[in-house]
């Protein structure tokens, strides 16, 4: 079995969006997810939500997503979230969320762009269903899943991909492939990020990340020589040697320049 194993998680939380805003702001480094949940609760922001809904949020999603490698994802997003525009911290979210969630960033890698790339108009649970069907045949998760489950995890992934823009919003069984495209400050972090996490250029270009955008090498390295453009690095290709010269040596030096 190739990767991480597929898992059900998502049904703790999808896109969950205005939550993690919300987290995000109470937030502070050095605090872990019980702290978290406590703050959360007493501060009054979800009025509406259960004590253990509140939990299942915090530690089921927020924290495998942003309060992992030290809980760098959240320190940057609280940076960030105040200053860039709601689409750019999304696509942030997702690369996170597909991350914690490989399923979902095997749905948008393997169903997603080649129906974009196809020129359909729409994706439907029922062709979220038979990836998950063919994951589970294809050994991708630990054991294998009941019709329930495998219907509801499908539900999952195209409502996630509509909270974070790919997909169009609402209860419904078939949505609307919506336009997207990487934004410059999602693509300046994620380069930096791999960058600085010890990857060399070409694999920085030829990450798997990347492909959440629909993008390979090659529109990965187009992008970069705009962000060049901008001054957030130097890009040297001469044909298939690509060297790139990084300008700031934290991520938060980055985030200071592009919040």
């Amino acid at each position: 079995m190739a990767g991480a194993p597929y898992t059900t998680q998502l049904q703790a939380g999808l896109g969950l969006v205005s939550e993690t805003k919300a987290l995000l702001d109470l937030w502070t480094p050095g605090m872990g997810a019980g702290r978290l949940q406590e703050v959360a609760r007493e501060s009054g922001r979800f009025p509406t939500v259960t004590a253990r809904r509140l939990r299942n949020i915090v530690a089921e999603c927020f924290a495998p997503r942003y309060l992992v490698g030290g809980a760098a994802p959240a320190a940057h997003l609280k940076k960030l979230a105040a200053s860039i525009p709601a689409a750019d911290l999304l696509q942030l979210m997702l690369v996170f969320t597909c991350r914690a969630n490989p399923i979902l960033g095997g749905f948008i890698r393997e169903v997603y762009w080649p129906r974009y790339a196809g020129g359909y108009t729409e994706i439907s649970n029922d062709d979220a269903k038979m990836f998950v069907e063919r994951a589970i045949d294809d050994g991708r998760t630990s054991k294998r899943w009941s019709e329930t489950t495998v219907r509801r995890v499908s539900g999952y992934l195209t409502g996630c991909c509509a909270d974070y823009g790919l997909l169009e919003k609402g209860l419904r069984s078939t949505r609307r492939i919506l336009p997207y495209r990487v934004a410059p400050t999602a693509a300046g972090y994620l380069a930096y990020e791999l960058h600085l996490a010890g990857l060399g250029d070409n694999a920085v270009l030829a990450h798997e990340d990347w492909q959440l955008f629909g993008m390979g090498r090659e529109d990965v390295l187009d992008e970069l020589k705009r962000l060049s453009l901008k001054g957030l690095l130097i890009v040297q290709a001469a044909g298939d040697v690509v060297r790139i010269g990084w300008k700031y040596q934290t991520m938060e030096a980055l985030c200071d320049v592009i919040s």
